[in-house]
């Protein structure tokens, strides 16, 4: 199939999250299946110049933005085995980070139009267009309003992927004469509770939406998790469905990641005792066997850090040391400090985000965390396992889908249901007298190891929805 694969970030040019991490790899995998998937994404400012000099300029033209038209440039590179096509306007994206901005919408407007407009100036006719999240949420919808008929562009099925349904695009209505350039006879599909939502759009006239796991697509009919898309996803759920991400089996692997003190594998562990000791070597923690929580995370409540705040103390009475990375709102950032500051010799702490150091966690830890409120999917629980770490997490989303407790058949790791931080720390309890019995350890810390979270499987079902609507 051919399949255009078009997002607002994507790896190895551009990441701030864990869309980048899939713009990056699924392609990647829908190719290795036989099949030809293409990559559009914004040529930001920010990108390494390393990459910026491999890239080849093709051409140029204009991008109607409602009255304005506006420059857009085209460089192509091959990356991983995939073609990419990153579109050029220094107004909009030549700039010192990806979002944040106070004209994101007009940026993500004019990128969603020049995707589309990009059809007409490279040999390439996709069979299926995938969009994600709410950047990129109004190419199935200039699609429908403004290409559909023309020629060229006949017969192209919509797929629209949900990764945070907490940022939907929400704007005021004046954006769809003054930027979008929309008829006003579209206002219905396009707005929502009073404003434009570019996200609810997408969900109208894609063919069919998808989210990153199968739990978290029934999830989001619910109020509680929908941040108040629930009544649209339930009026179109007959085409919403979950496809559980995946994660690269050669950039996670500690038998060949050069982050790490010592290589190690599933016949070969030795090497994870030397990482636990590097590890409290580099965060100052004290050398000894009690076992060590890793917790890598942005610090927002949504990721349960409340949770952690209520009982990390008695966590820390029950013999618990923590390697904790992550950075984000003060309120959790001053805690973490204070712990540290409080138990030196057993709080590792590092703010802000270092991808090596992550990787020395994930090695060097006997356990996870991930106490989340919502999680659409999540990669870090699948890392762990990758090395041989324990996941403790509640269950919810994507942890819900990769991580069965100990307790029952074939377990990986430790789940609690309520969002309450008693039954976290009734988990941590379990996992402490799993670690303190070598022999049950050994054999979970084996079935984790054993895991298969690869891309392959993903694309598969991709490409099985793909089918269906093509």
């Amino acid at each position: 199939m051919k399949i255009l694969y078009t997002a607002s970030e994507g790896l190895p040019y551009s990441a701030s999250g864990g869309l980048a991490d899939v713009a990056g790899s699924l392609p990647a995998a829908l190719n290795a299946l036989g099949n030809d998937c293409r990559v559009v994404l914004p040529l930001y400012g920010s990108i390494r110049q390393e990459l910026k000099d491999r890239l080849n300029y093709v051409t140029n033209f204009t991008v109607p933005v409602a009255w304005r038209n506006q420059y857009c440039g085209v460089f192509t590179g091959v990356e991983n085995g995939v073609t990419y096509y990153l579109l050029d306007n220094e107004y909009y994206f030549a700039r010192n980070g990806l979002y944040g901005f106070y004209d994101d919408a007009e940026r993500y407007i004019f990128f969603s139009r020049a995707v589309l407009e990009l059809l007409k100036f490279i040999d390439f006719k996709p069979e299926v267009i995938n969009a994600n999240d709410w950047q990129t949420a109004l190419v199935p919808v200039y699609y429908d309003v403004f290409y559909r008929y023309q020629q060229g562009y006949e017969d192209i099925k919509t797929v629209f992927t949900i990764h945070n349904i907490q940022y939907q695009g929400q704007y005021g209505l004046e954006l769809i004469n003054d930027l979008m350039g929309i008829p006003l006879y579209h206002t219905d599909m396009l707005s929502y509770d009073g404003d434009v939502n570019f996200m609810k759009a997408a969900i109208e006239v894609s063919d069919r939406v998808t989210t990153v796991s199968p739990s978290y697509a029934w999830e989001i009919l619910d109020p509680w998790y929908s941040h108040s898309l629930d009544r649209e996803l339930v009026h179109h759920q007959y085409k919403l469905s979950g496809i559980l991400n995946g994660i690269s089996q050669t950039i996670y692997d500690p038998a060949t990641d050069k982050n790490l003190a010592r290589n190690y594998s599933l016949n070969d562990r030795l090497g994870k005792l030397v990482c636990k000791k590097a590890l409290c070597d580099e965060l100052g923690i004290a050398s000894g066997k009690e076992p060590i929580i890793g917790i890598v995370t942005r610090f927002v409540s949504h990721k349960g850090l409340d949770l952690i705040k209520y009982v990390f103390e008695d966590m820390i009475r029950l013999g618990y040391k923590f390697a904790i990375l992550g950075s984000g709102e003060k309120i959790y950032e001053d805690f973490f400090t204070e712990m540290h500051y409080r138990y030196p010799d057993r709080v590792g702490l590092r703010l802000g985000f270092v991808p090596e150091l992550s990787r020395k966690v994930y090695a060097g830890a006997d356990m996870f965390l991930m106490p989340s409120q919502s999680e659409p999917c999540g990669l870090a629980q699948m890392i762990a396992l990758r090395y041989g770490t324990i996941p403790i997490v509640r269950e919810t989303g994507g942890l819900r889908d990769t991580i069965r407790d100990a307790g029952g058949e074939n377990g990986n790791g430790f789940t609690f249901k309520t969002y309450n931080a008693q039954d976290m720390l009734d988990a941590t309890v379990r996992a402490r007298a799993y670690y303190d019995d070598k022999m049950r350890w050994e054999r979970l810390v084996s079935t984790a190891f054993k895991q298969d979270f690869s891309w392959e499987r993903s694309a598969k079902e991709y490409i099985r929805l793909y089918e269906e609507i093509s």
